[in-house]
């Protein structure tokens, strides 16, 4: 029998409030910068470059894909040298990055930019960040996991309008410029002066998931391996739904018979249903395991796209569904931060986030361009099946994750 050990929800200090501040505030620039801010400049990429746009969107696609092979690279970095210092490097390099994308002429130069920035994110973005609330609080630091992504949430709220805004006066290559400067002058003095020093927790070699030693009460043996593998699993096929949705969810709408101001203000409900998520896990999730959220979270995912096919094009239910959507995706950001520390312990966490993450971020780099073929070849209804059946296969992970936490803890 497997005793799991308990998150302490004992609230966090005062300097703690500094640390998540901080962090919420490199991570809402940090994925507008990195992130969010392509998708309103790619078009006016494209024609500058004079290329398809499947070349713009590849470049993306190929540096999501390089992160996703690094990332258990960064991952141990991480938890060797501590998140002050690999952070701030970080900082400066996604600065840099930033800048040589806007100096992109031709192919390679384009390419080499985006994997470059895609690789330097793993650094700097959420799993770093979570790594570095886990080096703060050991495992108590769920609560604080969970007030970083409440003001997380808000990176695309404020990026869209602000990028679409800039794009008015200036060009695209202006505003990476812009972005570049004010990201590196941002982040670099608040990971530097606010990140913990060195590491607050035991940086151990991180153990692998087939390891049979106990971990202070942490799964260990064929539990921890099938655990590992369970939430890579749900992990994966989540990331490819949610890939796929950022890119084509206008697109999905509008086919089930919206127009596309309607469509608009639907997918514009997804970003506060985020944050609604959220909250409500901060406020009221303090007694409930992370597993459980983690399963609650996943079935309202395709549950939501049960409500939108259901509906055809009756508004309310294709709202319930952008609700239902925005709720799970704003949870599936804490789950991804608080159930492998609850399984797994804050010993070598920078590394097993990193492991993780990297099949997910492979096949989230690949579902843009496969939920595209998938539409044109197969049709609307065929592939909504396909989004409702994968999602529901990583709810179904999650739930044999929890039903087999729930025996390893009788």
């Amino acid at each position: 029998m497997t005793t799991l050990a308990t998150s302490d929800t004992s609230p966090a200090p005062a300097a703690g409030i500094g640390l998540i501040l901080a962090l919420g505030v490199t991570q809402v620039a940090g994925y507008g910068a990195l992130y969010y801010a392509f998708a309103v400049l790619a078009p006016g990429m494209t024609k500058s470059l004079g290329w398809a746009p499947e070349w713009t969107y590849g470049g993306f696609a190929l540096g999501l894909l390089a992160g996703g092979v690094t990332a258990p690279f960064a991952g141990r970095l991480i938890d060797r040298y501590g998140t002050r210092r690999m952070m701030s490097i970080g900082s400066v390099l996604a600065g840099l990055s930033l800048f040589a994308l806007s100096k992109a002429e031709g192919l390679v130069s384009y390419y080499a930019a985006m994997i470059a920035l895609e690789v330097v994110s793993t650094l700097v973005l959420y799993d770093a960040a979570f790594t570095a609330l886990t080096q703060a609080h050991g495992a108590g630091a769920r609560r604080a996991i969970s007030k970083l992504t409440l003001i997380g949430g808000f990176a695309s709220t404020l990026f869209w309008p602000l990028t679409t805004a800039l794009l008015a006066q200036a060009d695209w290559r202006t505003i990476y410029q812009i972005y570049a400067l004010g990201y590196a002058v941002l982040a670099l003095p608040l990971h530097a002066f606010l990140l913990p020093r060195g590491q607050a927790m035991s940086v151990a070699k991180p153990a692998r998931p087939s390891d049979t030693p106990s971990l202070d009460g942490y799964l260990a043996g064929s539990a921890r391996q099938r655990a590992f593998v369970l939430l890579a699993i749900a992990f994966s096929l989540q990331g490819f739904v949610v890939s796929a949705m950022s890119v084509h969810m206008l697109t999905l709408l509008q086919g089930f018979g919206f127009s596309a101001a309607l469509a608009v203000t639907l997918g514009a409900m997804v970003g506060p249903s985020q944050v609604t998520g959220r909250l409500i896990e901060m406020l009221f999730g303090a007694n409930v395991p992370p597993v459980t959220t983690a399963w609650v979270s996943g079935a309202l995912m395709p549950l939501g796209f049960i409500l939108l096919v259901a509906g055809g094009s009756m508004a309310v239910l294709a709202g319930l569904f952008a609700i239902a959507y925005g709720i799970s995706m704003g949870l599936s950001s804490i789950v991804r931060g608080t159930v492998p520390l609850q399984l797994f312990g804050p010993a070598g966490y920078g590394a097993m986030l990193g492991k993780l993450s990297a099949p997910g971020l492979a096949i989230r780099a690949a579902a843009p361009l496969a939920f595209a073929v998938m539409l044109e070849r197969a049709g609307l209804a065929a592939s909504t099946m396909v989004l409702v059946a994968l999602s529901a296969a990583a709810a179904l992970a999650l739930l044999m994750l929890a039903r087999d936490v729930g025996r390893a803890e009788r």
